[in-house]
C-alpha cells in the first residue's frame, strides 16, 4: 500500500494548491529580481531587466521559461549563502512574427550577470536547444564576465559556448545584442555571431578595460572610448548596428529576424508585397549623374529598386564607400552590395573588403540571393593599404563570391575597372547574369591612365601632346571602353534601361530561384586571413 492509497482526494487536493500558490510565488520572485533595489539600480542605469526585454523581442505571451529555479553548486568566498535561482541568465523560447526563436538573457541583478558553472549549463542547454530545432538564437549580453569565484569552471563554461557558437555558424542564425558590460573573454562570444547590435552608453566590448589599457601603455581612456557602441560601429567593425536606446535595438532584433529563414536547409520568409514587379525605375536616370567622375548615394538608387523603398543596412557606419543591405524584391529577401561613389569615390580598400566579403558569406550561408551594384574606379592605391594586406583582405571578398552558391546577379552601374570589376561578381567568377547600364565603362582602367600607358612614348615625342593625348583618350574610351564592348564579348548578358532595373532584376531572381549549385567534396575552404 502505498502513502497516496491512505490520501483521499479530499485531503490532497488541498496540499496541491499550496504547492502550486507556492511554485507561483517563487516564479514571480525569480522574475521580478533578488532585490528591489537592484531592479531600481538597474532601471536608473537606463537598462530593462532581462524579463522585460525578452518581453521586447517576443510576441507578447509567448516566451516559455525553462530552468528557472536553477542554482549553483559552488561553495566558498560567500557563495554558499548566495545561491538565487536562475543563477543570474534566463533561458527559453518564444515567437517572434509567429516564428520560433531561442533565447538566453544575462540577469545583470544576480551576481553583475556573471557566468558560473550552472549559468553556463543554461546557456549550453538554450543553444543545443536552438540548434536541434533549426531556429534563431538571440543573446542579451549585460553581464561582467566570468565568475572569479568559481574558478576555471567559469572559463570552461564560456569554452563550451564559443564551440556551440561555431557549429552552428551558417546552421542557425545568431545574432547578439549588447545592453550591458562585455570583457575579457566573454566578447569573443559575440565576436563568433552573425550580428552584433548594441546600445549607446550603456553596452562596452573589450578584451582588457581601461585600467589594464592604462596600466600597460598608459594610455588613458573611458569606458565607451575604448569599447562603446559608436568605437565598435565606426572604428573596428565588431558592431552591425548601433542604438540611442533598448526599445528601438529590440525592434530591429525583431525585423532582421523576418527577412532571415530559420535555419540553413529553407528559404527566407516570404511576404505580400503591393510594391509592382514592373513598376519603372525612372527616377534612377536622375539619381545617377553620367559622368564617372560625379558623386551620388547609392542609397538611394537602391531605396528606387527595392521593395517600397525599405532597407536594412548591415554596418552602415563602417567602410562607407561600399554598402552592404538586406532589402526585398517583389516580397523576397535579398541581399544588395554596391559601391558607394558618395565615399572615397567607391573604391575598394581594406575596411571595405572585409565588410563585403562577410556579407557575401552571410547572405550565403541563409540562402539569400545576392545583387550587386557596380561603380567602382579600383582599388585604393597607397603604402598604407599595401603594407596592411589589400591584396590579403582583397583576396576575402574574392573567395567569398567564388564560394557562394546562391542566385547573383551583377548590375554595372558606371564604371567598372581593372581587378576591382572582377571582384565585384563579374561573370568570370561566377554571376549567374551580368547585366550593365548604357552607361557603363568596363576597362583595365579609365581612358585617361590607360591613353598614358599605352602612347606614353608617342606623346612625350610629340610637339602637342596634350592634343595627341586627348586624341588617345577618345580612340580609346571608342575601342575599348564603349557601352557594348563588354556585351559583345558575353561578359554582359544584356544592356538595360535604367528604367527596367527592378522588373530585369525581379525576373531574373524569379528564374534563378530554382538553382542547384554542385559544391567540391571537401571540409572546408581555407579563408585568406
Amino acid at each position: 500500500m502505498t502513502i497516496l492509497d491512505d490520501l483521499t482526494v479530499t485531503q490532497l487536493a488541498p496540499d496541491l494548491r499550496r504547492a502550486t500558490a507556492e511554485l507561483r510565488r517563487l516564479k514571480e520572485e525569480v522574475s521580478r529580481g533578488p532585490d528591489p533595489a537592484a531592479t531600481r539600480r538597474q532601471h536608473e542605469k537606463n537598462k530593462l531587466t532581462a524579463h522585460e526585454r525578452l518581453g521586447l523581442l517576443f510576441d507578447e505571451g509567448t516566451f516559455t521559461e525553462i530552468e528557472p529555479l536553477r542554482r549553483h553548486r559552488a561553495s566558498g568566498f560567500g557563495l554558499e549563502d548566495r545561491k538565487p535561482h536562475g543563477d543570474g541568465v534566463v533561458i527559453g523560447w518564444g515567437l517572434v512574427h509567429g516564428r520560433t526563436v531561442f533565447a538566453y538573457a544575462h540577469d545583470f541583478r544576480v551576481f553583475a550577470g556573471a557566468l558560473g558553472e550552472a549559468h553556463a549549463e543554461k546557456v549550453h542547454k538554450v543553444m543545443d536547444l536552438a540548434a536541434d530545432a533549426g531556429a534563431p538564437l538571440v543573446s542579451l549580453n549585460d553581464g561582467a564576465g566570468a565568475r572569479i569565484q568559481e574558478g576555471v569552471t567559469a572559463l570552461a563554461g564560456y569554452g563550451g559556448i564559443f564551440r556551440r557558437n561555431v557549429a552552428s555558424s551558417g546552421v542557425i542564425p545568431q545574432i547578439s545584442v549588447m545592453l550591458g558590460p562585455c570583457a575579457g573573454g566573454a566578447a569573443y562570444s559575440p565576436a563568433l555571431t552573425d550580428y552584433v547590435f548594441m546600445v549607446r552608453d550603456t553596452a562596452q566590448m573589450f578584451i582588457t578595460g581601461p585600467d589594464v589599457v592604462q596600466a600597460v601603455t598608459g594610455e588613458k581612456i573611458t569606458h565607451n572610448g575604448l569599447g562603446g557602441a559608436d568605437v565598435h560601429a565606426t572604428t573596428s567593425g565588431v558592431c552591425h548596428f548601433a542604438y540611442d536606446d533598448e526599445t528601438d535595438c529590440l525592434e530591429d532584433v525583431r525585423f532582421l529576424i523576418a527577412l532571415l529563414p530559420s535555419h540553413n536547409r529553407e528559404m527566407p520568409p516570404t511576404v505580400p508585397c503591393d510594391d509592382p514587379a514592373d513598376r519603372r525605375t525612372d527616377r534612377l536616370v536622375d539619381l545617377v549623374p553620367a559622368d564617372p567622375g560625379r558623386s551620388y548615394d547609392i542609397r538611394a538608387v537602391i531605396e528606387e529598386i527595392v521593395d517600397d523603398g525599405e532597407t536594412f543596412e548591415v554596418h552602415e557606419a563602417w567602410a562607407p564607400n561600399i554598402v552592404c543591405t538586406l532589402a526585398r524584391l517583389d516580397g523576397r529577401t535579398v541581399g544588395i552590395v554596391a559601391n558607394q561613389p558618395a565615399a572615397l569615390a567607391g573604391v575598394l580598400d581594406i575596411h571595405a573588403s572585409e565588410k563585403a566579403a562577410r556579407f557575401v558569406s552571410t547572405c550565403d550561408s541563409f540562402n539569400i540571393p545576392l545583387v550587386t551594384l557596380v561603380d567602382v574606379p579600383g582599388f585604393l592605391p597607397g603604402v598604407d593599404q599595401e603594407h596592411n594586406g589589400i591584396i590579403r583582405h582583397g583576396a576575402k571578398l574574392l573567395h567569398a563570391y567564388c564560394n557562394a552558391t546562391v542566385p547573383r546577379i551583377s548590375l554595372v552601374l558606371r564604371k567598372a575597372y581593372g581587378g576591382a570589376y572582377i571582384v565585384m561578381d563579374s561573370r568570370s567568377i561566377g554571376a549567374d547574369l551580368a547585366f550593365a547600364w548604357p552607361t557603363n565603362e568596363i576597362a583595365v582602367m579609365g581612358a585617361e591612365g590607360a591613353a598614358n600607358v599605352i602612347f606614353r612614348r608617342e606623346i612625350a615625342a610629340s610637339d602637342h601632346p596634350e592634343a595627341l593625348r586627348a586624341q588617345r583618350v577618345d580612340e580609346y574610351k571608342t575601342e575599348l571602353m564603349h557601352p557594348y564592348f563588354a556585351a559583345e564579348r558575353g561578359l554582359v548578358d544584356d544592356v538595360i534601361d535604367p528604367a527596367d532595373t527592378r522588373s530585369v532584376l525581379i525576373r531574373a531572381l524569379a528564374m534563378l530561384r530554382t538553382k542547384r549549385a554542385e559544391v567540391p567534396a571537401r571540409k572546408h575552404g581555407n579563408v585568406p586571413t
